[in-house]
C-alpha cells in the first residue's frame, strides 16, 4: 500500500503543478538509433505496452493518448476511472493498421520487438513511411543488444539513469518538462530510501532468483539474468542473483535454481496469459508440490514474494518493487 499511495502522491503533485518550464521548439531527440525533430507538442499518441502508457498518465498526458495496448497488470489504482475511457487496442500485441486508425502525432513504445527491425507490429521505418514518428523507452535499448535471445541481451547493468531519461525525454517531446522533473525527483527519493532501509535490515549476501513466466509449467522457467531490471533490484540492496545470464530472461532448469537454493524467491504476477505460468497462483502451486522445489529452503520457509510483473520490468513501477523486495529482507 505504501508504494501506490507514494505513486498517487505524485499524480496530484504533477496533476496541480502551475510552474511551467515550457520547450523550445524544434526540439531534436535521438531516440534508439533514430533522430527526430519535434515541430510541437504532438496532440494525439498511440501506445504499445503500459510502461510508456503509465509514463504519460503519471505526466498528466492522459487527454492525448487516443489508444493503448500491450498489458501486463491492472492500470495502477489512480488511473483506473481514466484508462477506461481510452480504447485498448489490444490486451497484447495491436495490429498496424489498428494503430494507425487512430491518426496519432506520435507512437509511444515499451519495447523494441515490437515496433524495431523485426517488429511484430511493425518496424520503425513502415511507422515513418506513413509520417507517424515513433519512441522507443530508452529503457530498452540504451546499452542493450536486442538482437540476441527472446528478450535481449543488456550490454551493460541496468541502471534506473534509462528509465529517468525516458521519463525527461517525454515530458521534454510533450512540453510538460516540469512534471518531469517533478517524477524523477520522487522516484530518486524512493529509490534511495529503499536501498537504506535494505542495507540496514543486513541485505548484503542474501540470494535470490525471480521467476516471470514459463512457457510450459514443467519445463524450464524463464527467470532473471543478472544485468536487467530485476537484476537491477538484487544488486542495488546486495543481493545475489543465482542466476548468472545476462540475457533479459533466460531459461533456467530447476534442478539448478534448487542446487543454488536462494534465499527469496520471486513470483510475478500478470493478468496476461500468453503462458501458463502467467498466472501467479499457477507458479505458487507448482513449487510447493513439485519434487523438486518444494525442498527449497524459500519454499520451505515461506519466504516467496509476489510481485507485479511492471515492478520486475523497466517501468516506474520499478521503485515499487524496489521497495517490496526490501519489506521482504527486513520480514527474513
Amino acid at each position: 500500500m505504501k508504494s501506490v499511495f507514494s505513486m498517487s502522491l505524485i499524480a496530484v503533485t504533477l496533476f496541480s503543478s502551475t510552474a511551467t518550464l515550457a520547450t523550445e521548439y524544434p526540439l531534436t531527440i535521438e531516440n534508439c538509433g533514430f533522430t527526430h525533430t519535434y515541430q510541437q507538442a504532438p496532440q494525439s499518441t498511440v501506445t504499445i505496452g503500459q510502461a510508456a502508457t503509465e509514463i504519460l498518465y503519471t505526466l498528466g498526458l492522459s487527454d492525448k493518448v487516443k489508444g493503448t495496448s500491450v498489458w501486463f497488470n491492472e492500470v495502477l489504482p489512480e488511473f483506473k476511472e481514466v484508462n477506461a475511457g481510452i480504447p485498448r487496442l489490444a490486451d497484447n500485441d495491436p495490429s498496424f493498421e489498428s494503430v494507425l486508425e487512430k491518426r496519432p502525432e506520435l507512437v509511444a513504445v515499451q519495447y523494441e520487438w515490437h515496433v524495431g527491425d523485426q517488429g511484430i507490429v511493425a518496424t520503425r521505418d513502415m511507422f515513418h513511411d506513413v509520417k507517424v514518428p515513433t519512441y522507443i523507452l530508452p529503457t530498452d535499448c540504451d546499452n542493450k543488444d536486442n538482437s540476441v535471445g527472446l528478450d535481449g541481451t543488456r550490454l551493460d547493468q541496468f541502471s534506473t539513469a534509462a528509465l529517468y531519461k525516458s521519463i525527461d525525454q517525454l515530458s521534454d517531446i510533450f512540453d510538460v518538462s516540469d512534471r518531469g522533473d517533478q517524477l524523477v525527483a520522487s522516484l530518486k527519493q524512493r529509490e534511495s530510501t529503499a536501498i537504506e532501509r535494505a542495507k540496514a535490515a543486513g541485505s548484503q549476501g542474501k540470494t535470490a532468483v525471480f521467476w516471470y513466466s514459463s512457457a510450459a509449467m514443467d519445463i524450464d522457467p524463464y527467470v532473471a539474468g543478472q544485468k536487467g531490471a530485476a537484476g537491477y533490484l538484487m544488486k542495488t540492496l546486495g543481493i545475489e542473483n543465482v542466476v548468472q545470464s545476462d540475457e533479459e530472461w533466460p531459461t533456467v532448469g530447476w534442478e539448478t535454481l534448487a542446487k543454488a537454493n536462494p534465499d527469496i524467491i520471486v513470483i510475478a504476477k500478470m493478468n496476461r496469459r500468453r503462458f501458463p505460468a502467467d498466472d501467479f497462483e499457477k507458479k505458487l502451486e507448482f513449487i510447493k508440490n513439485d519434487p523438486v522445489t518444494k525442498e527449497m529452503d524459500a519454499v520451505k520457509q515461506g519466504n516467496i514474494v509476489i510481485m507485479d510483473a511492471l515492478e520486475m520490468d523497466a517501468t516506474i513501477r520499478l521503485i515499487n518493487g524496489l521497495e517490496k523486495l526490501t519489506d521482504a529482507v527486513e520480514q527474513l
